[in-house]
C-alpha cells in the first residue's frame, strides 16, 4: 500500500483496509469495482440533456458564496457554447480557491435545468466533482469501489491498482487451471485471469456497460467460474481431512436401548424418518466422523430422528449432546428426551444459562462422571465448565442459528480417548484423539443449489414426508384495518375450546419503528375478551416465568398466547389451532413459515393469519409482497425455501456459516447454475490430477475461510 504522510493516517487507513478485507495483494485485486464513471469525454453543454450525467470542461467566470437559504459555494463556468452554474453546500476553503475565477475545469455530474432563447441558460450541476483541466482524457472508465469512512475512491483506487500490479508481477495471478479446463467454459479462452481482472478493473469506453452492470460480460464469467471453483475445491478437501480423522464406532447392542426405544415409541415413524435414521446409523457404524445435516420442513419429526441417533450412540456407551438456540426450545425437547429415554434408564442432563447454581453444580458432576449419557441444552453446552467423560456425538438443532465458533467449541468438548466402560475401544496408537460425530438439524430446507455449493461438504439426509394426522393449514393475508374481526374470531376460536397464538414483532414502543407491541397487544386482547387467559412470553422475561407461561399454555390452561418471535421454532401444542403474525410484511419468508408450523399439530382445521399495515406511502415493498404472496401460495417448505433464497439471497439458510465473510462474492446462484455445474464437474478431477494447483487455487480465492466448512 502506498506510504501515508503521517503515522496516524496510515493507521487509519491500515483500519480501514482492514476492515473491507483488503489485507494481501491479491485481496486488493479482487476488489471489484461497484460501477463506472466515463471520465474518458468532455460534452459541449450545448449538446447536453438535462437529467444526463456528463463531463464538462469550461472556465470559471463567477464565483461567490451565498448565506440564504443556506450558505452554499456558487461557482459560474463557461464552456464556450453555454453557461452552467456548480453549487455546493459542503465546501472547504481548498476547494473555493481550486474554483477561482479564471481556472480552467473539468466538472462531472448531473445537469439540471435547461436553455431556452429568452431566458438564457439556467443549466446547474450540485456538488459535481471537479478537477483542474490538465493532462489527457482518461482512456478507460473510471472505478469506484466499495469503501467504508476514512478510505477516498482515490487512495482506494491508487491501492487496487498497486495490487493489482504487484499480484501480477509476483505470479499470483498465473493460471492455475490447465487449458483443456478453460475450454470448458465456453466463451471464457478469450480470457486469462489476468486479463479479465485487468479488464473489470480498467474498462475500455466502448465496453458494454449493462454487461457489465448484470455480470454476463466474459471477463466476469471467468472470475465466477474460478470462484466457484474454489469453493468446490475447499469443499472436497474439507471432506478428505474429515475422512481421514478417527471417531468412535457407534454401533447399537442387539436388544439394547436403540431397539427397545424403537420398540416403545407412542407412533410408528414414516417412511422417511426410517430412512433417514437409517441413514445416520450407518454413518455412526464408521470410524470416520460423521457431518450430516438432517433438514426436514416443520413438524416432519426431526425430533424422533435425534433421539433414535442418541440411542444409537448411548448404547455404544458413550454420551451425546444437543444444543438448541432457546431455553424454550431446549425445554422442549428435553421433556420429550426425558418421557422416551428416561423409562428405558438413559439419564438426561439439562443445561442452560438459567439454572440455578446448585442444580447446574449437579447437573455438571453428571455429565464429567458420565452419569448423565445425554445433555440437553443452549449455548450454556459449550461453557468451559462443561467437561463430558466420553462425548461421541454432538446434535445442533436449527444449526444457522449458531454460529461458527460455537459449533467448533462443541466439537472441541471431546476431551479425547476416554473410552466407555463397556466399549474399551481407543484410536489406533499414533492417531490423534477421536472427533464426534456431527448431526446438525434444520427445519429450513436447503434449496438444490445451495446443497451444491454451500453444502456441498455435507452429508444431507431429507425428511420430505409429514407423520399423518397433521391438519392442513389455510393462510389467509390481512389489512390491519380487519383487526377487529379477527379478534372476534379469535373469540370463537376459544369458545370453541382451541387456542391462539399472536405473535408481534417488538416487545416494547421503538421510536424507530411504528409496530404494535407484544405488550400493547396483550392488554388489548385481555380488553377485548374478559373471561379469557391471555398470556404474554417474550424474551427479556425471567427463565423460570417464560417456563411458568408455557406450562399453561401447553396445558390449556391458558387460550390466547401473545409471543414474539421467541415460539418460533419448536413449540408443540397440538390444540392450538390459530396463528395470528402482525405486521407479517416485517418478517422473513423463512420465519413466517416457521411460525405457521406451530399451528396444525393436531387433528383440528387450522389456520394461519398474515396481518401486515401498509407503510406511510400506502404500498408495501416488493419484497414484502412477495413474501405474503409466496406464504399464502404454498406451505411446500422446500418451495418456500426456493422462493427465500431468490428474494434474499443465502445469508437466511447460511447463519452465521460465513462468520460474516461471503464465501462468494462474485457468483450468484441463481444465474450461474451452468458455471456451478462445471465447477463441481472439474474440482475433484484438479484434485486428483493436480493438488498443488488445487491448493494454490483455493488460497488465492478462499485464504483463511475455507476454515469455515469445519464447523
Amino acid at each position: 500500500m502506498p506510504k501515508k504522510p503521517s503515522s496516524t493516517a496510515a493507521s487509519q487507513e491500515e483500519r480501514a483496509f482492514a476492515k473491507l478485507g483488503l489485507v494481501r495483494d491479491i485481496d486488493l485485486a479482487l476488489h471489484l469495482p461497484l460501477r463506472y464513471e466515463d471520465e474518458t469525454r468532455i460534452t459541449r453543454l450545448a449538446d447536453a440533456r438535462e437529467g444526463e450525467l456528463v463531463q464538462i470542461e469550461a472556465t470559471v467566470v463567477e464565483q461567490s458564496i451565498q448565506y440564504q437559504p443556506r450558505k452554499q459555494l456558487i461557482v459560474k463556468v463557461d464552456d464556450g457554447t453555454q453557461t452552467c452554474t456548480l453549487r455546493f453546500f459542503n465546501f472547504y476553503p481548498s476547494q473555493s480557491k481550486s474554483l477561482a475565477v479564471g481556472k480552467r475545469v473539468r466538472a462531472r455530474g448531473e445537469l439540471r435545468g435547461h436553455v431556452s432563447a429568452w431566458a438564457g441558460s439556467s443549466l446547474t450541476m450540485l456538488h459535481p466533482v471537479c478537477r483542474a483541466a490538465s493532462g489527457a482524457l482518461p482512456q478507460s472508465l473510471t472505478p469506484v469501489y466499495s469503501t467504508v469512512a476514512g478510505l477516498s475512491q482515490p487512495v482506494l483506487r491508487h491501492a487496487v491498482a498497486d495490487g493489482l500490479a504487484r499480484a501480477r508481477r509476483d505470479g499470483l495471478l498465473d493460471e492455475t487451471l490447465p487449458p483443456e479446463f478453460t475450454r470448458l467454459i465456453g466463451s471464457m479462452p478469450l480470457y486469462s485471469l489476468t486479463t479479465a481482472l485487468g479488464f473489470l478493473h480498467h474498462p475500455s469506453p466502448d465496453a458494454a456497460l449493462a454487461t457489465l452492470e448484470d455480470r454476463s460480460h466474459p471477463a466476469w464469467q471467468r472470475l465466477k467460474a474460478e470462484e466457484l471453483l474454489a469453493q468446490q475445491l475447499s469443499q472436497q478437501v474439507a471432506r478428505r481431512e474429515r475422512a481421514g480423522l478417527q471417531a468412535p464406532v457407534l454401533l447399537p447392542r442387539p436388544g439394547g436401548l436403540y431397539e427397545q426405544l424403537a420398540a416403545v415409541l407412542p407412533f410408528a415413524l414414516t417412511g422417511a424418518q426410517q430412512r433417514v435414521v437409517g441413514e445416520i446409523v450407518q454413518d455412526l457404524a464408521l470410524p470416520r466422523p460423521m457431518h450430516r445435516l438432517l433438514q426436514g420442513d416443520v413438524g416432519s419429526g426431526k425430533t424422533v430422528v435425534a433421539a433414535l441417533a442418541a440411542a444409537a450412540c448411548i448404547d455404544a456407551g458413550w454420551q451425546c449432546a444437543l444444543m438448541v438456540p432457546t431455553e424454550i426450545l431446549a425445554e422442549q425437547h428435553f421433556r420429550k428426551l426425558v418421557g422416551w429415554l428416561e423409562p428405558l434408564g438413559v439419564q438426561v442432563a439439562w443445561l442452560t444459562g438459567g439454572a440455578k447454581n446448585k442444580a447446574k453444580r449437579e447437573a455438571l458432576a453428571r455429565v464429567a462422571s458420565g452419569e448423565a449419557m445425554l445433555v440437553v441444552g443452549t449455548h450454556a453446552v459449550i461453557q468451559d465448565s462443561v467437561v463430558f467423560r466420553n462425548l461421541a456425538l454432538a446434535i445442533i438443532d436449527e444449526q444457522h442459528r449458531f454460529g461458527v465458533a460455537q459449533r467448533l467449541a462443541l466439537r472441541g468438548k471431546m476431551a479425547g480417548p476416554a473410552a466407555p466402560a463397556e466399549a474399551g475401544a481407543l484410536p489406533e496408537p499414533g492417531l490423534p484423539a477421536y472427533e464426534p460425530h456431527l448431526l446438525m438439524m434444520s427445519a429450513t430446507p436447503i434449496p438444490r443449489t445451495l446443497a451444491m455449493s454451500y453444502y456441498a461438504d455435507l452429508d444431507v439426509s431429507t425428511i420430505d414426508e409429514l407423520p399423518p394426522g397433521r391438519s392442513p393449514i389455510v393462510t389467509r393475508v390481512i389489512a390491519n384495518s380487519r383487526r377487529d374481526e379477527l379478534i372476534a374470531r379469535i373469540g370463537d376460536q376459544v369458545d370453541a375450546g382451541r387456542q391462539v397464538y399472536w405473535v408481534c414483532p417488538l416487545i416494547e414502543e421503538s421510536e424507530a419503528l411504528d409496530l404494535a407491541t407484544a405488550t400493547d397487544t396483550h392488554a388489548e386482547l385481555s380488553a377485548a375478551l374478559p373471561g379469557v387467559q391471555v398470556g404474554l412470553l417474550h424474551s427479556r422475561m425471567p427463565a423460570a416465568e417464560k417456563k411458568a407461561v408455557m406450562e399453561h399454555f401447553s396445558s390449556g390452561r391458558m387460550a390466547v398466547l401473545v409471543s414474539t418471535t421467541v415460539i418460533e421454532v419448536g413449540v408443540d401444542v397440538p390444540n392450538a389451532s390459530l396463528m395470528v403474525v402482525e405486521h407479517a410484511e416485517r418478517f422473513g419468508l423463512s420465519q413466517l413459515h416457521q411460525l405457521r408450523g406451530r399451528v396444525g399439530r393436531g387433528a383440528a382445521a387450522s389456520a394461519c393469519v398474515l396481518m401486515y399495515a401498509l407503510p406511510e406511502g400506502g404500498r408495501l415493498s416488493e419484497s414484502a409482497r412477495a413474501r405474503l404472496r409466496a406464504m399464502a401460495e404454498t406451505q411446500d417448505g422446500f418451495e418456500i425455501a426456493r422462493r427465500d433464497l431468490d428474494i434474499r439471497g443465502p445469508g437466511e439458510f447460511l447463519g452465521a456459516r460465513q462468520s460474516g465473510a461471503a464465501m462468494l462474492r462474485f457468483a450468484d446462484l441463481e444465474t450461474d447454475g451452468e458455471l456451478l455445474e462445471w465447477a463441481r464437474e472439474l474440482a475433484p478431477r484438479l484434485l486428483a490430477g493436480q493438488p498443488a494447483q488445487a491448493e494454490r487455487h483455493i488460497e488465492r480465492w478462499m485464504g483463511g475461510k475455507a476454515e469455515f466448512l469445519k464447523a
